[in-house]
């Protein structure tokens, strides 16, 4: 038993393996704080190199000049100097302790002729620059560091002492640098721990902020929790948000708008649908009870039953038109696209309600003709609906006539009665389904108010459109516009699993 456990458990943790290895992303708060940080502390680790740059190419630039004045004043004073025998007068050269540190070596024998007091206990005189020849002085000095930790700027360059008898010598001339050193190391290392505060304050401001900037958002979240089917009321006032965050509100506030119309036409069609269904449903069980009452003939009962029949017929054209509009809502639903004449179509669909225009009075004609590139069956539904709602609602010695129009890359056609007309305020909804008014379009299936809608998903499954003009007493005129154009022809031809008509 515990084998069967474990294999039936090893497959599910190898599915589940993958899904633990995905990292959840940063939430935006963290993201801000990060990305604020790391640009903070760029700039400060920026602004910190510059400024450390700038202070110590500067101690050194004043030590350089400091050593260089040295040097050249030193050179000065040893040309006056004079000798005795030759010999330099040791006790006239750099005897007292100070700053810096002066040696004078014979040139051509190396011999050391003066130097400043415990200058030989830091620097030899081999550890000095060689001087630049043609007497030049150098403007900047090599940095020498002993073996305990000082730091010294050498220098050295060529001189004579005593002009009236000269003897070449050359000048070694150095500066302690270790306080300049210690003073570097310090300002480096405060920067550093600068550098690091700030990028700490710099985080904690940076979550402080973004925690402040994306409050509206946890607002907006908490507005949109208490959104329930029931209660669709709440908007999200757009002034009171910041400009990133306007159009998410429009957009939150849209969707409610659009959610409760749905909301709306849903209760309405389902309230319709129960009126529509209740009243044959009522028949068919009122026709039965009676049938039951008594005892009755054959003929009696193939009467209730033919009666039956044609309530069943109307329950069944019914539910076939709701699931053609439900399908039709698709907008994946394969069409069988073709070009055909729509001229001889409608004559076909003229042909077939002659009998019951002929019976009321009523004249069917149809002017022009043009090609047309869509789904025939659904067009010649579309277009039956509209002629039998059109006689529906003409009088007798009425005219409905289908006219055929193409420009501009479109076909129109326009079904136009002379019937009783549609008023203004029920003109707009005349394509929802089951409505109906008195002036208003019913359709032909049952007169449950669903021809309109079906015409308008037909037209909506062509990417066309479906508008109606009327006045009350004069006629309707309404027009069906598909549109025609090379990326259309090209579209599938998948035959639609849609019923036909008849």
């Amino acid at each position: 038993m515990f084998a069967a456990l474990a294999m039936c458990s090893s497959p599910v943790k190898s599915e589940a393996t993958p899904a633990r290895s995905q990292r959840r992303p940063w939430s935006l708060v963290a993201r801000l704080a990060v990305f604020y940080t790391l640009a903070t502390t760029a700039l400060l680790l920026v602004t910190m190199a510059v400024l450390y740059g700038v202070v110590v190419r500067y101690s050194d630039a004043n030590d350089n000049l400091f050593l260089n004045d040295k040097l050249r004043a030193v050179r000065a004073d040893l040309a006056v100097k004079k000798t005795n025998g030759g010999e330099l007068l040791v006790e006239e050269v750099a005897s007292e302790p100070s700053d810096y540190f002066v040696r004078v070596l014979d040139r051509r024998t190396g011999k050391v002729l003066a130097e400043s007091p415990e200058m030989g206990k830091w620097l030899w005189p081999s550890v000095f620059p060689a001087p630049p020849p043609n007497g030049h002085i150098p403007e900047e000095g090599s940095e020498y560091k002993t073996s305990a930790g000082k730091w010294f700027l050498l220098m050295s360059a060529f001189a004579e002492i005593d002009r009236m008898m000269p003897r070449p010598v050359v000048l070694q001339i150095a500066q302690d640098r270790s306080d300049d050193k210690a003073f570097a190391d310090f300002f480096r290392n405060l920067l550093l721990a600068v550098l690091v505060g700030g990028a700490g304050c710099s985080a904690a401001v940076a979550l402080l902020v973004a925690r402040r900037a994306l409050r509206p958002l946890e607002q907006m979240v908490a507005a949109m929790k208490r959104v329930q089917a029931s209660y669709l009321q709440p908007r999200l006032n757009r002034d009171r948000w910041p400009k990133e965050l306007d159009s998410l509100a429009a957009a939150f506030d849209e969707m409610l708008a659009r959610l409760k119309e749905s909301f709306e036409r849903l209760s309405a069609f389902s309230a319709d649908l129960a009126h529509e269904l209740r009243t044959p449903i009522q028949n068919l069980r009122g026709e039965a009870e009676v049938a039951l009452t008594r005892t009755r003939t054959a003929d009696e009962y193939r009467e209730v039953i033919e009666l039956s029949i044609e309530e069943y017929q109307g329950l069944a054209n019914m539910i076939d038109n709701l699931l053609f509009l439900a399908r039709a809502e698709n907008s994946e639903t394969p069409l069988n696209r073709l070009t055909f004449k729509i001229g001889p179509e409608i004559d076909i669909i003229l042909d077939f309600y002659d009998a019951a225009a002929r019976e009321q009075n009523i004249g069917l004609s149809r002017q022009g003709d043009a090609d047309l590139y869509a789904d025939a069956m659904l067009v010649r539904r579309a277009l039956s609906n509209l002629v039998s709602n059109a006689l529906q609602h003409t009088s007798a010695g009425g005219q409905v006539l289908l006219t055929v129009k193409q420009a501009n890359g479109s076909v129109e056609i326009h079904a136009q009665d002379t019937g009783s007309g549609i008023g203004p305020e029920h003109l707009p909804r005349i394509f929802n389904r089951f409505y109906r008014a008195d002036a208003a379009r019913s359709s032909n299936s049952g007169g449950v108010g669903l021809g309109l809608a079906i015409v308008k998903s037909i037209m909506d499954l062509h990417g066309g459109s479906v508008t109606a003009e009327s006045k009350p007493g004069e006629g309707t005129i309404i027009t069906l516009r598909f549109i025609q154009s090379e990326q259309m022809s090209r579209s599938d031809q998948h035959r639609t699993n849609l019923q036909p008509l008849v």
